[in-house]
């Protein structure tokens, strides 16, 4: 393999790690659908209640690690130092390792009283049944980021694939068998598969880590590294990555209230705002988020290989992967865009053929969103560069500046009864806007890169725009043929 070849080798594993994101996608759609024919509404209820604090905590405890550990590992390596690399991974678990403790512990001993606090007392089996799932998602995540700091993104797709599997088949099993007991009982059975899935993935990549390091040469240098200095150079990186990635479901949050107060002082009673609200987020955005699964595969492969390329000193081929980058996403993100834009109402009605007035509504606002893909996507895809050029924290100002203005747009859109709900989506597209425009304009000023947007997305756009215009046009001559359908 020549050096170019391996250098661009981020694209094999964003691949990997994409295909292993949509398989996953997959899995978790039919699991869904016999999870709430056992459970039904009741119980779906006790089983998501349990989902919002349990992401908050994995976010506190594993956002930025992965990616500090890549980043590190990735430099290490590339100065030819694999007893370095290995020790970033040995500090990190044990780091991981308390925070799984520490975030378990408190989600067990305190699901009584968030089961309380959310007005869910039932929904306190659900809570304390995820609360294993935090001891063992940390562990997963530090093998994880150092086979990406190894650029070798198998071990992560492969881990996935195997937490997902476990995930489905025991919280199936759990559910029915416990059915008997109680809807609240088999929910928190349907729970308890994520910490089963996450337990035998950590067990599966602890397998393939020490596979691995048996055939290493870990040589002990004369003056290894100081714990201290390892410590603080993780921290450097995963806190303000961290911080990122706690800021949209923040803003989210308020996003919430804006919108539904807005809609009800326009004249749209509760349930009916509660309606919109639900199109938009429950509808509209899932859909908006899907191409995301490929392009957040590009940002996990781009950190390691630019902070290989910044270790080595090789700035031409740098230069080449950031291009590359940029335009793979592109590839992804506008014919996706495009897509959801011009089909829209097709989309939803196929999706939710049994609520096609929601699903023409919706269908509104998804038209809007689709633009939102492009500059999420290459907001993702420039975070990961910036990442892996030690700015972790540019990203995260930029996204703040981006969810603020999304704030107050939707705050002013919302208020105007021709656009309402959609004025949300409105600020959510200028928001993610901003975000990239920034992140562009920061590599391009500060960092004195060559990154020509403009002349990357030239074929892409035109091939994007050609398909939608025959998507459109295709879909408008076959309907009268099909008999009306979608």
């Amino acid at each position: 393999m020549t050096e170019k070849s391996r250098d661009n080798s981020f694209l094999k594993g964003a691949a990997i790690l994409g295909a292993a994101g949509i398989l996953i996608k997959i899995i978790g759609a039919f699991f869904r659908i016999p999870l709430g024919n056992i459970i039904v509404d009741e119980g779906m209820g006790y089983y998501q209640s349990a989902y919002p604090i349990y992401l908050i905590l994995v976010v506190a405890s594993t956002a930025g690690f992965p990616t500090a550990i890549a980043k590190l590992v990735s430099e290490r390596t590339a100065k030819g130092d694999p007893y370095g690399a290995d020790r970033i991974f040995k500090v990190s678990f044990f780091i991981l390792a308390g925070l799984g403790i520490a975030t378990s512990s408190i989600l067990f001993f305190g699901a009584r009283y968030y089961s309380e606090v959310i007005k869910n007392p039932k929904a306190y089996y659900s809570i304390i049944a995820i609360a294993p799932a935090l001891l063992f998602v940390p562990l997963m995540s530090s093998f994880r980021g150092y086979f990406q700091g190894l650029r070798d993104m198998r071990p992560t797709a492969v881990s996935q694939i195997i937490e997902q599997l476990v995930r489905v088949a025991i919280g199936l099993v759990l559910a029915y068998a416990l059915l008997g007991r109680g809807l609240e009982i088999s929910a928190a059975g349907a729970t308890f598969g994520a910490g089963a899935g996450a337990l035998i993935s950590a067990l599966a990549m602890a397998a393939i880590y020490f596979r691995h390091k048996s055939g290493m040469n870990l040589k002990r240098p004369e003056k290894p590294e100081k714990l201290n200095e390892i410590v603080k150079a993780l921290l450097l990186i995963a806190v303000p990555i961290t911080i990122g990635a706690s800021v949209l479901p923040v803003m989210n949050s308020i996003d919430v209230g804006i919108v539904l107060r807005r809609l009800q002082e326009i004249g749209y009673s509760e349930a009916s705002a509660n309606g919109l609200y639900g199109q938009l987020a429950g509808m509209a955005t899932p859909l908006m988020n899907l191409p995301q699964i490929v392009t957040a595969a590009i940002q996990i492969s781009l950190v390691p290989a630019v902070s290989h390329m910044i270790a080595k000193k090789d700035y031409n081929m740098l230069g080449e992967t950031v291009k590359s980058g940029a335009r793979a996403t592109l590839i992804i993100a506008l014919p996706a865009a495009f897509g959801m834009v011009v089909l829209a109402e097709p989309i939803m009605r196929l999706l939710y053929p049994f609520k096609i007035e929601s699903a023409v509504s919706a269908s509104a606002i998804l038209s809007v969103l689709g633009f939102g893909i492009i500059f999420l996507s290459m907001f993702k895809t420039l975070t990961g560069i910036l990442q892996g050029m030690g700015r972790p924290i540019v990203p995260v100002w930029n996204l703040a500046a981006g969810a603020l203005l999304k704030i107050v747009l939707t705050y002013v859109l919302v208020g105007i009864p021709a656009l309402n709900v959609r004025g949300a989506a409105i600020g959510t597209v200028f928001g993610y806007a901003l975000a990239a425009t920034l992140n562009v304009s920061y590599i391009k000023r500060n960092l004195k890169m060559d990154l020509p947007v403009l002349k990357l997305s030239a074929k892409p756009l035109f091939s994007a725009a050609v398909m939608g215009a025959v998507a459109f046009w295709g879909h408008k001559a076959m309907t009268p043929l099909l008999g009306g359908g979608i």
